[in-house]
């Protein structure tokens, strides 16, 4: 398995090594202003010695052309959808805390869209684990994007 202790590491078998028993500390979408430091202490764990985080911002461009704006919107099943990709994920990795949070309504460009945060016992594990959350986020979860270009035009992403 991905992201584990091998057999043969030292100290394999101590409890700091595993996942803890109730991992996932935040998981939620909110028509709110986002917060890096919120998730962040979310998963402080003594346990962990690497925590991982993502931030992903609206930026100014996509596929060459300039954005003005987006808007995000969500299925009444995406926080369940959350909750399944962040049990996956503790389930795959030796998770100590785990916390997402993403944005719907109107967003300005360089607003935090989506913040995903992860703590493990060692980096290595702490980067895939996170990475796997944001990828299946992204990919998983009925969340879409309304995109307004600066020439007038509109797209939607996801939908």
């Amino acid at each position: 398995m991905s992201g584990m202790p091998s057999p043969s590491s030292p100290g394999r078998d101590h409890p700091g090594e595993r996942a803890a028993a109730h991992p996932i500390r935040l998981l939620e979408i909110r028509d709110t202003p986002l917060s890096v430091d919120e998730v962040f202490a979310a998963v402080g764990d003594a346990a962990a010695g690497g925590t991982a985080l993502f931030v992903g911002t609206v930026r100014s461009h996509d596929n060459g052309a300039d954005v003005d704006g987006l808007g995000y919107s969500a299925h009444p099943t995406a926080e369940a959808e959350m909750r399944r990709i962040a049990e996956k994920v503790t389930a795959d990795f030796p998770v100590r805390a785990l916390a997402a949070v993403h944005r719907v309504g109107d967003l300005r460009i360089g607003d935090l869209a989506v913040v995903v945060a992860v703590s493990c016992p060692h980096r290595g594990e702490a980067f895939e684990a996170c990475r796997k959350l944001i990828d299946d986020l992204k990919h998983e979860v009925p969340i879409w994007k309304h995109q307004v270009f600066s020439d007038g035009t509109e797209e939607w992403v996801g939908a």
